[in-house]
Order: C-alpha cells, then sequence, then structure tokens
C-alpha cells in the first residue's frame, strides 16, 4: 500500500497494519513494538528480530510504500525525530502526571502531524477563495464542533465580514434559511455523520450559498458540500485524548482566517492592525 514519503511511516505501518499479509505483520509488530531497534539494523538482522524470511522484510518495505529497506531506516529516523509515536502514548493506570503529560503531548504532536500531510490543499486554496468571495459567513457545528464555530465566528475581523455561530438547532435552521448567493456556510463535523448538519448544508445550498465542510473522515456530509477540507487526525475516542481533533480543526480555521486576511486590501489589515493595538492597551503592564 503505496503512500506519500513525508508521512510518518510509524503511522502507516499502524494503519495499513491489517491490510498486510500475515508474514508482513510480524516485521510491523516487531518494529511497532520498540522501532529504535531497528535504526541500525541490517535485512538480515530485522528478519531475525521479526522471525520471518530476508525477501519477508523487503517486501513488507515495498507494502507500506518504501523504497526499499534503506528507504524505510531513513523514515524511520524521519518518524522518531517527530517524538514518540502515536502507538506508544497509549496512556496505563500506573502513570503518573508526568507520563500523562509525555504521551498526550506527543500523541497530540504526531496527530496534527499527520493531519498537516494529509490535507488536500487545492481544496483548502479553494476554501479560501470562496470565504475572501463572501459576503456574510455562518458556522455551524455541535458539541465539540460547536466550540470550534464559535472560535471561528469570533475572527470575524479577519475575514472582514460579518460572521455568526449559533448553537441552537432552531436557530441555525433559520439563519441557514436566511443565507443567499454571495454567502458562505461552513459545516464542522469530525464524524462527518450529523444528520442535522446534512439539513444545514442543504438549505444554504439550495438558497444559493456556497457550503464548505471541516469533516474528520470521509463520510457523508462530504456530498452535501461544495468543498470539503479533510481534517484526519489519528482517531482515538479515548476519554483521555478528546480533544486532538478539535486542535486540528481550530488549526485549520486559523489557516482560512489568515489567508482570508492576507487577501484583503491594506486598509482592511491597518483597521486589523488598529484593532489589535487597542486590545493590548487594554491589558494591564
Amino acid at each position: 500500500m503505496a503512500d506519500a514519503p513525508h508521512q510518518n511511516v510509524l503511522e502507516i505501518i499502524r494503519v495499513t497494519r491489517e491490510a498486510l499479509r500475515k508474514s508482513d505483520r510480524k516485521v510491523a509488530d516487531a518494529i511497532l513494538a520498540d522501532p529504535r531497534r531497528f535504526l541500525t539494523a541490517t535485512v538480515a538482522e530485522t528478519a531475525l528480530l521479526a522471525d520471518v524470511s530476508q525477501p519477508t522484510v523487503i517486501r513488507f518495505c515495498a507494502a507500506i510504500g518504501c523504497g526499499g529497506f534503506q528507504d524505510f531506516k531513513l523514515r524511520l529516523a524521519q518518524a522518531l525525530a517527530l517524538g514518540t509515536p502515536a502507538t506508544h502514548s497509549v496512556l496505563l493506570e500506573s502513570d503518573g502526571a508526568e507520563e500523562i503529560f509525555d504521551k498526550i503531548f506527543d500523541y497530540t504532536i504526531t496527530s496534527l502531524d499527520w493531519a498537516r500531510n494529509r490535507i488536500d490543499k487545492t481544496h483548502l486554496a479553494h476554501a479560501v477563495d470562496l470565504l475572501a468571495a463572501a459576503s456574510r459567513i455562518e458556522f455551524f457545528g455541535f458539541g465539540a464542533s460547536g466550540i470550534v464555530a464559535q472560535d471561528a465566528a469570533q475572527k470575524f475581523p479577519l475575514f472582514g465580514v460579518p460572521c455568526g455561530a449559533q448553537m441552537d438547532a432552531h436557530q441555525q435552521i433559520m439563519v441557514a434559511s436566511l443565507l443567499g448567493p454571495q454567502d458562505v456556510a461552513v459545516v464542522i463535523s469530525n464524524t462527518g455523520s450529523t444528520r442535522s448538519l446534512f439539513e444545514i448544508a442543504d438549505i444554504a445550498r439550495g438558497n444559493g450559498a456556497k457550503v464548505i465542510g471541516l469533516i474528520g473522515n470521509t463520510a457523508p456530509l462530504m456530498a452535501h458540500c461544495d468543498v470539503t477540507i479533510l481534517i484526519e487526525t489519528l482517531d482515538n475516542t479515548d476519554v483521555y485524548t478528546p480533544t486532538i481533533s478539535r486542535i486540528a480543526a481550530l488549526t485549520v480555521i486559523d489557516v482560512l482566517s489568515t489567508a482570508v486576511a492576507m487577501r484583503r486590501d491594506p486598509a482592511h489589515r491597518s483597521r486589523v492592525a488598529a484593532m489589535k493595538e487597542l486590545l493590548r492597551s487594554s491589558r494591564s503592564s
């Protein structure tokens, strides 16, 4: 299963493991159990550690998208340089505050890097075009995605047009019904399966508004959007790591709002700078 060379090879192994041949999975399991052990290993040593043949090691490298064993080792070194892989970030009952601190930070950093390398920048640029041309922008989401929507609406000085984010389902329908051809609706959902958002998107599009989806998985909501930015994180619904998808979505919102702000004329950017200066002056020194 080929993959882009800039992706974290340990996460590629983790995600593709079940699709590998049984013997290739033995190599995968050995590497995931102790990746640093393989940084200096030869093909023969890797085969011995995984209890497979040397041709199996070479086949495994090809199966995960590497251009040979040396390419695999280079990408392994790059992956380890990013920090502890997510596969090693499982929290244990015996973990103290320091271990929890390190594991959550490591998991978050690795997951953000995963998302960064999988986002389609063509879709991102299309979304910026739509937002820059909008007369009004409304953000929609529920639960944690609703919090992302509220944060996005607060960036209206950067977007340069009126922005809103309604949390009540009835208010969302009302607002979507009032959008027009010059407006943009942004629907935010990590699962991409919230049926209420299907209706919101369809109402907005039915009135001529464009709909941008910020979605965490390939999901049904994508079919209701004009452009989708897939923000895929290393999905972990464990109660201990509930914020990673939200952090990734907030980061994409920052990218969108900043990119739109850079499109505005110098007068608008000057007003934003003046606004920030007023905020600074209101703080105690």
